[in-house]
């Protein structure tokens, strides 16, 4: 079981900053399958730094930003996008918390666990209204409405992928 929880943690770190990645092979990646319990830490540390970069990457492709707009652009998003890891950092506990809760689930379990999700949904939804009035203010609507539908269509697809991966409570994988 605790080769299956490291694989849960595993997936959902990928999942949480990874849906944009280009395929990566464990071997590529340094780490072997059999050393994930060992190594969990450094690959998930390794994995999401070189996936923020991707994913701005793709925000900046689909943004289109002159010059003068992403240099007022970019300071905004990597202070939200530092803000954004905190948040994925509470996510990833509550998953990791789930997965080692799985086997001996409560009732107070489930609620907690649920609650805390609820709330990191909101937390991070108010961390995007945040920023659309930040990018708004510096770039007008029309930017800032862009900023919020790529970065929403990212977050849904992310969170498509998370809550797909993870057995429903109460049934067996």
């Amino acid at each position: 079981m605790k080769r299956q929880k490291a694989a849960w943690i595993v997936g959902a770190v990928l999942l949480v900053c990874a849906p944009v990645a280009p395929a990566q092979t464990s071997e590529q990646a340094g780490v072997s399958p059999s050393s994930y319990p060992q190594n969990i830490k450094a690959y998930i540390d390794l994995l999401r730094s070189d996936v923020r970069q991707q994913k701005a990457e793709m925000v900046g492709e689909v943004m289109q930003l002159s010059a003068s707009d992403a240099a007022k652009f970019w300071p905004i998003y990597d202070e939200y996008d530092t803000e954004l890891t905190k948040l994925n950092d509470q996510r990833l506990a509550n998953i990791e918390e789930y997965a080692n809760s799985y086997d001996h689930m409560t009732n107070e379990k489930a609620d907690e666990l649920i609650e805390k999700a609820l709330s990191f949904r909101k937390e991070r939804s108010e961390l995007l209204a945040k920023n659309y009035e930040r990018v708004k203010q510096a770039l007008g609507g029309i930017t800032a409405a862009r900023f919020i539908q790529v970065e929403d269509q990212l977050l849904l697809i992310i969170d498509l992928q998370i809550d797909s991966s993870l057995p429903v409570v109460g049934q067996s994988s």
